[in-house]
């Protein structure tokens, strides 16, 4: 936990000077509707301090607060788990008309659980490379500020993490052929509220993956992630 809260606190200050380096597209002042000669049609994407232009890029950093949801008791994690989340995303403009992006990325996510079997404490670490696959809404709420519901799903696949036997005092890779599959795939739905080029979202994972390899039981991941980071 320490080393996560000091992760956290270093990106926390280093957000805020990333985004004093953002520079901030100008578009002129728009005319009064009555000097116009017809009725010009609005892109949602240029007009106000939301999502900037037909593509825009980001950076996240922030808390992952997740279970492994198992009915198996040996690999049952239902206890919540904390990790960090970081990575980066680009976003697209689906149509010129509406204010409805695809936004995708890479990002780094610590997830697992804790549980205990026959009275031995465990911990599960189940660390991933992840890809969002996600439709986003961009409605502007105030001239500075928008609000970004968000639904989709993400793939996962997993590069490190270690299974805890307290009881035994014992840890053995988290992927290992006892454990867990490397692959994760799920649904992920939230929202996300832009201030300037300043974001902040809260997003929930479904697993829908079986990642366990026993094919008599199944085990599922469930992660809360709360970010923040810059729009540029």
């Amino acid at each position: 936990m320490k080393r996560i809260m000091t992760i956290l606190l270093g990106i926390a200050l280093t957000v805020p000077m990333l985004a004093q380096h953002v520079t901030r597209r100008y578009y002129p002042p728009r005319r009064p509707a009555s000097t116009y000669h017809y009725t010009q049609p609005r892109s949602y994407g240029r007009y106000y301090s939301g999502l900037s232009g037909d593509t825009y890029y980001g950076l996240r950093v922030g808390l992952a607060l997740s279970n492994v949801s198992s009915d198996d008791p040996y690999l049952d994690g239902s206890s919540v788990s904390s990790g960090v989340s970081m990575g980066v995303v680009a976003g697209f403009q689906l149509s010129p008309s509406a204010p409805l992006y695809f936004e995708t990325g890479l990002s780094y996510t610590e997830k697992g659980g804790r549980g205990n079997y026959n009275g031995a404490k465990f911990t599960y670490d189940l660390n991933y490379l992840e890809v969002p696959l996600l439709l986003k809404y961009d409605y502007q709420s105030t001239p500075d500020m928008s609000v970004q519901p968000f639904i989709g799903g993400y793939l996962s696949g997993g590069v490190g993490g270690q299974v805890k036997d307290f009881g035994h005092r014992q840890a053995v890779s988290s992927f290992d052929d006892d454990f867990f599959k490397r692959f994760d795939g799920g649904l992920r739905l939230g929202c996300g509220l832009q201030f300037s080029h300043l974001y902040a979202e809260v997003a929930y994972d479904i697993g829908l993956s079986n990642i366990c390899h026993d094919t008599f039981s199944t085990s599922r991941n469930g992660s809360l992630i709360l970010s923040c980071g810059v729009n540029f």
